[in-house]
């Protein structure tokens, strides 16, 4: 497998807001974000409601158009700038992800496997595999909307796995869950990175970032604050722990929660 790298090139995404007296204002909800996240990292992105953490991974999965600024994945000596080229190698995960009810997560799994135009036996194969990983042997023939919330996130999870992507975009994937459940997906993403992926999510447990990442980036009104590994931030606002920065990065920027 080539090495794999996603890419952010000055990325912008305006959106225009309507004010009293029909008056029309645009925000950038990010605003000239650049960002490299290489094979086997977990780059944790970290903010307050409204930084723009979802806007970016959006986009950085190629769900959403930017204003400006570019995205691409390179494989070895290739880029790759092409959305839906691009959209391949990447599997997207959100704690709302919608899922069909009225499938199973194996029948879900074999839907998907044939849109990727994989062949039955190699569907069926992967499917095992991703039931190993994810322990969801239990329920995996059980109708999704009769699922827990931490079974439900486990088959969006496994939804992301069918296609065997190199990269993995996760926005607030362990939000609400138990902690086996959110154990069992934190444990994934750690035994992806050691396979060579390559993983970008955002969160808002700062023991999660710390305990995972090997680096943090933190943003603010759409652009980046901070950027280092957990060890690098610490030090450098003289913190024994992540919480302590980003309550200290916050004291700094006067940020606010907008939401």
């Amino acid at each position: 497998m080539s090495e794999c790298r996603i890419m952010a090139d000055n990325l912008v995404k305006t959106f225009t807001r309507n004010e009293k007296k029909s008056k029309k204002v645009d925000i950038n909800a990010v605003d000239g974000i650049s960002l490299t996240v290489g094979e086997s990292e977990i780059v944790g992105i970290l903010g307050a409601n409204g930084a723009g953490k979802t806007t970016l991974l959006r986009m950085m999965a190629k769900l959403m158009k930017p204003t400006d600024g570019m995205v691409s994945i390179r494989l070895g000596d290739k880029e790759i700038t092409d959305d839906i080229e691009v959209k391949r190698h990447i599997g997207y995960l959100s704690n709302n992800t919608k899922l069909y009810g009225r499938f199973s997560t194996a029948e879900l799994l074999r839907m998907l496997g044939t849109l990727y135009g994989m062949e039955k036996e190699a569907v069926d194969k992967k499917i095992e595999e991703i039931s190993d990983i994810l322990s969801l042997g239990d329920f995996i023939d059980n109708r999704i909307e009769k699922l827990s919330t931490g079974q439900t996130q486990r088959a969006s999870i496994a939804r992301c796995l069918i296609h065997d992507p190199q990269v993995y975009i996760f926005d607030e994937p362990t939000l609400g869950l138990d902690i086996l459940s959110s154990a069992a997906i934190i444990d994934f993403m750690k035994k992806e990175r050691e396979a060579g992926k390559t993983i970008l999510y955002s969160t808002h447990y700062m023991e999660e970032a710390e305990f995972m990442c090997d680096r943090i980036v933190t943003i603010h009104q759409g652009k980046i604050i901070s950027e280092g590994t957990p060890e690098e931030l610490k030090k450098e606002l003289g913190k024994e722990n992540l919480r302590d920065v980003f309550a200290e990065l916050i004291v700094r920027e006067g940020i606010t929660d907008e939401h």
